[in-house]
């Protein structure tokens, strides 16, 4: 199994369940494995024969950006869900991380693994 990455893919949003969080942006942090065959694309060299992480890069800032959910929880799901049904990814890992969240610590999150991890 391949993975394409992105790592560090930062993203203000609104996030938080406390109401002065519900009135201001915050940072998000993405990791992000996807599960894909570069085979194809690495005897071909196109493009169109891999998974753009420009692509799954640009569709994921436009839906944080956009987004106002309360749970980074919720908004992980979310992400998973593009990656796997919109970019076709059988598998992917994803950690959010929510900077400056809790006092003394540099972040806090989720991480999550959605599908199967091929072989």
């Amino acid at each position: 199994m391949d993975i394409v990455f992105i790592r560090e893919l930062q993203i203000e949003t609104v996030i938080g369940i406390y109401d002065w969080e519900r009135k201001i942006r915050q940072t998000v942090s993405l990791d992000i494995e996807m599960a894909r065959d570069i085979r194809k694309a690495a005897q071909s060299d196109d493009i169109e024969d891999t998974l753009s992480y420009k692509d799954v890069a640009k569709r994921l800032i436009e839906f944080v950006e956009g987004s106002d959910f309360e749970l980074v929880e919720a908004l992980a799901e979310e992400i998973c869900r593009i990656l796997r049904e919109e970019f076709g990814t059988p598998w992917v890992r994803l950690v959010l991380n929510k900077p400056g969240a809790v006092r003394g610590a540099r972040s806090v999150g989720v991480i999550i693994e959605r599908g199967e991890k091929p072989a």
